[in-house]
C-alpha cells in the first residue's frame, strides 16, 4: 500500500496572537549602541548618504537632532541636509527653528539613528559603516555548520564524497553540491508530497565574499561529468546517423528515385550540463532534447543573473516551474513550432557573492528565493596550510574515480523500473510536528515572505530524504519498486534543515527592500537565538544590552514569544527555550 505524504497539517498558517503587521513594527525603536553622532555624521557625509527621505523624515530629524543636542544640533542638521538635492541654507535653518521651538513632541535621538540605519549606514563595533555590496554587516554571527554526528551516519558514498574537506564550511558545501548535483541524475526516482508526483531535484546557492573558499564547489561537477559524457556520446552517435541518412536522402531525391522519402529529423542535443548564459529559447530546447531533465551548475552567480537581466535570457519564469514540475511551454520560431516541455526536473548548483544573489533575485517577494537552498560560508581569518593534506591520490583523480562509481549507479537506475521512496507513519507525523514548530516560529521572527522558504523547505526535506535513501542502493543492492526512508537518513535530512533554514534567514535579511538598497534589521532572530536553553529575566534583559534592543522592547519580544509557544515561562520567573529539533519529536 502507497503511503501518500501529505504536509497539509503544518502548511495551514496557524493564527499567532498580536502578531503586528510587518517586521518593521517590530523594530521601530532603534538602540543605539554609541552616542557618537559625529561618527555617524562623517559616514552619512563621506558616502554621500541621503537619509532625510521625504519631508516627514527630514522634520522628524530635526526634531531629534534639536531635542538631544538643542542649538549645537543644527550644525549636524545642515550637514546631514546638505546630502539631498534640493538643500537649501536658509529653508534648513527656518525648519531647524521650527523643530527648536516644538519642545516636548516626543520625538528622541533614535528616531536620527533608525533613519541612518534604514538608509545602509549600520554600527559595527568600531565605526559606522555604508553599506553598498548588498551585504549586511549588522548581523556578525557565525552561521551553524552541519555536525559530525551527521557525517558519521550518511551513506558511505558520500562519506568519501566529503572526505577531502579541509574545513567544516567545506564539507558543508561539498556534501550539499554533491546532493544537487546527483539530483539531476536519477529519472526513476520519485516520491509523493502533497498529493502530488515530485522528483529528488534541488537548488543550491552557496555564497560568500570573494577567496572563502566556495570554489571546492567545481569539483563536485566531476562527480556527474561521466553521466554528462554519457549523453554526449549519445548525440555524437545520433549525429552521425543523421547526417548518414540526410546524404542517402539526398542523393536518392537528387535521382528522383522516390517522391515519398522522409527527410531525416535533426536528432536532439544530449547532455546533462545545460549552459546558463543562454537565451530563453536555447535553455528550453536543451530541457526539451533531454526529456525535461538537465543540470544547471555555475560557480559564477553572475552568469545566470545576466542572462536573466536580458530579454532574450530571462527564462527566471520557467525556472520557478521546474521545481514543481510545472510545465513550461514555448514558441520554436525556427521550426515554427509550440513546444510543451511536460514534468521538467531541473537542478541548479549556483556560487557567488551576496551582492551577485541580490542581482539574481531583486526581492524578498520574488518566488525564485523560496525554491533555494542558501549557504553562507563563515569567513575564516587565519591562513590555511594548503600542503595539509598528502595524498596519493589529487583531488581531481579522487572525484573522477568517485564519478566513474556513481555511473554504475545511475546505469543500474535508468535499467530498472521507477523506484518510490516513502515514509514511515511515524516519520510522517514526526515531519509534520517539525514543520509546524519551525513555520510558528519564523512566523514570529520574519516578515510573512519567509513562510514560503519554511513551506518549501519542507519539500527540499522530503527530496533529501529521497536522495539518501537512494544512494544506499550502492551499499545494500536493493532496487525493489518501492524503499522506505531509514530513520537515520529522515532524521539527517531534518538535522540539515534545521541548520539550511538559519542560512536562509541571514540572506533573506540581506536582501533589498522593494528594490531599495535598505536591509533588514532582524534584531528580534538575534534575540531569541542569543538566549540560552534556561534562562531568568536577568538573563534576557543582559542579551538584549549585547544586542542593542532597549529592555522594554525585549520585554515585548519576550511576551510574544511565550503567547506563541517559542518559550516557556514557570511561576518563579524562570525561561525555557523551546527547540524546534529534529531530535526533539524521538
Amino acid at each position: 500500500m502507497k503511503k501518500n505524504f501529505n504536509p497539509k497539517e503544518w502548511l495551514t498558517k496557524p493564527e499567532v496572537a498580536n502578531k503586528p503587521k510587518s517586521i518593521a513594527s517590530l523594530n521601530k525603536k532603534v538602540a543605539v549602541l554609541d552616542n557618537d553622532i559625529e561618527t555617524y555624521i562623517t559616514a552619512i557625509e563621506q558616502s554621500g548618504t541621503d537619509i532625510t527621505g521625504n519631508y516627514a523624515a527630514w522634520r522628524d530629524i530635526g526634531f531629534a537632532l534639536a531635542e538631544e543636542y538643542g542649538e549645537t544640533g543644527r550644525d549636524y542638521y545642515h550637514r546631514v541636509s546638505k546630502n539631498y538635492g534640493g538643500y537649501d541654507t536658509k529653508e534648513c535653518d527656518t525648519q531647524f527653528n521650527s523643530c527648536l521651538k516644538a519642545k516636548g513632541h516626543g520625538i528622541t535621538i533614535a528616531t536620527f539613528y533608525h533613519h541612518a540605519h534604514q538608509s545602509g549606514v549600520k554600527f559595527n563595533r568600531l565605526q559606522p559603516v555604508v553599506t553598498t555590496d548588498g551585504c549586511s554587516i549588522e548581523n556578525n554571527d557565525e552561521m551553524p555548520t552541519f555536525s559530525d554526528a551527521l557525517y558519521d551516519t550518511i551513506p558511505e558514498f558520500l562519506k568519501q564524497v566529503v572526505q577531502p574537506s579541509s574545513s567544516n564550511e567545506e564539507r558543508d558545501i561539498i556534501l550539499l553540491g554533491s546532493l544537487t548535483a546527483m539530483s539531476a541524475c536519477f529519472p526513476n526516482l520519485y516520491g509523493i508530497y502533497d498529493g502530488c508526483k515530485v522528483n529528488s531535484n534541488l537548488y543550491l546557492f552557496v555564497t560568500a565574499p570573494a577567496s572563502a573558499g566556495k570554489g571546492k564547489l567545481n569539483l563536485v561537477k566531476k562527480l556527474v561529468a561521466p553521466i554528462h559524457k554519457l549523453h554526449r556520446e549519445k548525440a555524437k552517435t545520433l549525429k552521425q546517423e543523421y547526417e548518414a541518412e540526410t546524404a542517402s536522402y539526398n542523393m536518392n531525391k537528387s535521382k528522383g528515385k522516390n517522391d515519398n522519402l522522409e527527410k531525416p529529423t535533426k536528432p536532439p542535443e544530449r547532455m546533462l550540463f545545460i549552459p546558463a548564459n543562454n537565451s530563453v529559447t536555447g535553455v528550453y530546447q536543451l530541457l526539451s532534447d533531454n526529456e525535461g531533465r538537465g543540470l544547471l551548475f555555475e560557480t559564477e552567480g553572475d552568469t545566470l543573473a545576466q542572462a536573466f537581466k536580458s530579454d532574450y535570457g530571462n527564462y527566471s519564469d520557467g525556472f520557478r516551474k521546474a521545481f514543481h514540475h510545472e510545465t513550461i511551454s514555448y514558441y520554436r520560431r525556427t521550426d515554427r513550432e509550440y513546444v510543451d516541455i511536460e514534468n521538467p526536473c531541473l537542478s541548479t548548483v549556483l556560487s557567488g557573492t551576496p551582492k551577485q544573489i541580490a542581482t539574481l533575485i531583486p526581492n524578498a517577494e520574488n518566488g525564485l528565493f523560496s525554491r533555494f537552498i542558501f549557504y553562507y560560508m563563515n569567513i575564516k581569518s587565519e591562513w590555511k596550510n594548503v600542503f595539509a593534506k598528502r595524498s596519493q591520490v589529487g583531488l581531481e583523480e579522487h572525484y573522477e574515480h568517485l564519478g566513474n562509481d556513481f555511473l554504475g549507479l545511475y546505469k543500474t537506475l535508468k535499467n530498472n523500473p521507477p523506484i518510490e521512496v516513502t515514509l514511515s507513519r511515524k516519520q510522517e507525523e514526526k515531519f509534520n510536528s517539525f514543520f509546524s514548530e519551525l513555520q510558528t516560529k519564523y512566523i514570529n521572527l520574519q516578515s510573512e515572505e519567509y513562510i514560503a522558504t519554511v513551506r518549501r523547505l519542507g519539500l527540499i526535506a522530503f527530496r533529501l530524504a529521497m536522495l539518501f535513501t537512494t544512494l544506499r542502493i550502492m551499499e545494500d543492492g536493493d532496487v525493489h519498486t518501492t524503499k522506505e526512508c531509514e530513520d537515520i537518513d529522515f532524521d539527517n535530512a531534518l538535522a540539515m534543515i534545521e541548520v539550511l533554514v538559519k542560512h536562509s534567514s541571514k540572506v533573506f535579511n540581506d536582501l533589498p527592500i522593494e528594490l531599495k538598497t535598505k536591509k533588514r534589521m532582524n534584531k528580534k532572530e538575534r534575540f531569541l537565538d542569543g538566549l540560552p536553553n534556561n534562562f531568568t529575566r536577568q538573563d534576557y534583559l543582559s542579551t538584549a544590552d549585547k544586542i542593542g534592543i532597549p529592555h522594554k522592547t525585549a520585554e515585548g519580544y519576550i511576551t510574544n514569544f511565550v503567547k506563541a509557544g517559542l518559550i516557556h515561562r514557570d511561576s518563579h520567573g524562570k525561561y525555557e527555550k523551546h527547540q524546534v529539533s529534529s531530535e526533539s519529536h524521538h
